[in-house]
């Protein structure tokens, strides 16, 4: 496999406020218009909140199967809560079948409705995107680190959306205005040591595109990760960066953008060693409010470069190509 190399930027400038924003801007737009990810360093997310993220991730998935079932994943169309092994097939999100990928997920979504708007998380659309969240009983400090890690992520992912949006030219708050109510997910995903030869075309998560506007990735060093493919086909490791996040354009983005900014085919690979070593990864996904219209933005379009996709909402997109990742295949309980 080929060298691929991934931009690693540092923050830091960004946050001091000072001359190097725009360089910081310049590195992060040349990532998304040329492979559509890059990893950030100087993020600001305590490493202590990393780690004990990772603890008590571990820790829940650890559990008997008895307990986990508890909490498991009310309706299909729910991303919450505990999703079995052989329950998500993400190669169908590009439009492909395959084996059911060799994985078990904890999902969160926004965690509070707030009292004084009640109304907007009940729209037309608004379903299931504010869904309650199910909290396991153990480990006892499940929920609190994980509602600390949520408000981490918020907070690194509007910094990136002030950046993605000074690289377009556009104002600094155009996509933190998208973001006021947003409908963000939180995922823990488990990736066993292999007890079992996989099937033949599974994997611990199959190609796929991201359906949201950004990804924050915190992975690990173990066998069998992140891989991406490039325009000429050929997959590539992704890098571990022990300090930093992944991050990875979604589709809505790319739509918002004209395919300026990538959304690019990534999948998880098999152990290469036999059954491999267990691997635990905690993604952030970024969607926008669930109305929140996604047509064109004006600094990516003109007269040889017209709007490539007609208008559609947050959740109208990614309600339906979610839904089909649910096993087993068929339609979705009313």
């Amino acid at each position: 496999m080929s060298e691929f190399i991934f931009p690693v930027i540092d923050l830091a400038p960004w946050y001091r406020g000072d001359a190097g924003r725009d360089a910081v801007a310049e590195r992060v737009r040349e990532a998304c218009e040329s492979i559509g990810f890059f990893a950030v360093r100087g993020h600001r997310v305590p490493s202590a909140l990393i780690e004990e993220m990772r603890s008590v991730s571990r820790a829940f998935f650890d559990l008997p199967v008895a307990e986990k079932e508890k909490v498991a994943r009310p309706r299909p169309e729910q991303n919450r809560a505990w999703h079995a092994d052989g329950t998500e097939t993400l190669a169908r999100l590009a439009g492909k079948e395959s084996p059911p990928d060799y994985k078990e997920v904890f999902a969160m979504g926004p965690p509070d409705v707030p009292a004084d708007d009640p109304w907007y998380h009940e729209l037309p659309g608004a379903y299931p995107n504010y869904a309650a969240n199910l909290w396991p009983a153990e480990p006892a400090s499940f929920e609190r680190t994980w509602r600390a890690y949520w408000r981490a992520m918020e907070d690194l992912q509007d910094t990136v959306a002030r950046i993605f949006a000074v690289a377009l030219d556009l104002p600094e708050d155009w996509f933190v205005r998208h973001l006021d109510r947003h409908c963000s997910m939180l995922r823990a995903l488990n990736y066993p040591a292999q007890a079992e030869r996989p099937k033949p075309g599974q994997l611990r998560a199959g190609e796929h595109t991201d359906l949201g506007m950004l990804t924050i990735l915190k992975n690990e060093a173990a066998d069998g990760g992140l891989q991406v493919r490039d325009l000429a086909g050929r997959w590539h490791d992704a890098p571990v960066v022990e300090d930093g996040f992944v991050v990875n354009i979604g589709d809505l983005l790319m739509r918002w953008t004209n395919d300026r900014f990538v959304s690019t085919m990534h999948r998880v690979a098999n152990p290469v060693q036999g059954a491999g070593a267990r691997r635990l990864s905690i993604a952030y996904f970024v969607a926008p409010n669930h109305d929140s219209l996604i047509e064109c933005l004006p600094t990516c379009q003109g007269p040889a470069r017209p709007a490539r996709y007609p208008a559609t909402t947050v959740a109208g997109y990614r309600n339906e190509r979610f839904a089909r990742t649910a096993q087993p295949p068929g339609p979705l309980a009313a």
